[in-house]
């Protein structure tokens, strides 16, 4: 049997879910976003959680699509996992609360625009890198382009730059931006505040919160997975990614 990617551990009303697949800094593999579905359907059923906690085993908390999948195509099935994975957080009953240490890359900001809280750790960085591979963020877009401005959405996605998590912050996308050293005393006070709670009220505005997304995931899903796919497929994209996992193992 493969190794497990993701990890569920429930204590103390906390469904703790962590990325385990260092080998490619968390890279959302086929394997990684079923066993990350799994473990979210298994949260939000758990009796005893009321709060889910995303975060990385190791110091890179999500590096994007697994390029070497798709540099071998077939990327149809995982823009459409990763779509439903959008909607799967931002329908979840409990809070979802994000927890970053590490950087955030491409497709694996699609997780952090579709949380309900997202703590980053000062020294984070982000970036959208899709152009510089010929490609679009566009099955994330359903969850970032709510969070940005449109001169925001547009300067990180057309330059695909490096920011850092203060910026996040400013910009909506990522909830508090802490010093490195006070990140898990900040999620120790966000579970603490998020205990006083209750499941229906969570339930509740979380779909008062999240209609809208859900409503924008739900209309224009299959439009932007099919285009996705049709990018990932292109000779363009292709020969980008060849040459960027050529430049990685050089």
């Amino acid at each position: 049997m493969p190794t497990e990617l993701v990890h569920l551990d429930v204590a103390d009303g906390v469904a703790t879910i962590t990325l385990d697949s260092e080998h490619n800094r968390n890279a959302l593999s086929r394997q990684l976003v079923t066993e990350l579905a799994d473990r979210l359907t298994a949260a939000g059923e758990h009796p005893d959680a009321k709060v889910v906690v995303l975060r990385s085993a190791h110091r890179v908390f999500c590096s994007g699509a697994d390029l070497s999948e798709a540099a071998s195509g077939g990327m149809v099935e995982g823009a459409q996992a990763l779509v439903a994975m959008q909607r799967q957080i931002a329908t979840l009953p409990q809070p979802v609360v994000v927890v970053l240490a590490g950087p955030v890359r491409a497709g694996g900001l699609g997780l952090v625009g579709a949380a309900d809280i997202v703590l980053a750790a000062e020294s984070v960085s982000f970036a959208l890198t899709e152009v510089r591979l010929a490609l679009a963020p566009a099955v994330i877009s359903l969850s970032l382009l709510p969070r940005l401005t449109d001169r925001a959405a547009a300067d990180l996605f057309l330059t695909g730059r490096t920011f850092d998590a203060a910026e996040a912050a400013r910009l909506g996308l990522v909830t508090r931006a802490v010093p490195d050293d006070s990140l898990a005393g900040e999620l120790a006070a966000v579970l603490t505040d998020l205990s006083a709670g209750y499941p229906q009220g969570f339930r509740e505005t979380k779909k008062l919160l999240n209609h809208d997304l859900v409503a924008r995931i739900d209309a224009l899903g299959g439009g932007v997975a099919e285009q996705s796919a049709a990018l990932f497929g292109s000779d363009e994209a292709r020969a980008a990614m060849l040459a960027f996992l050529e430049r990685k193992r050089g």
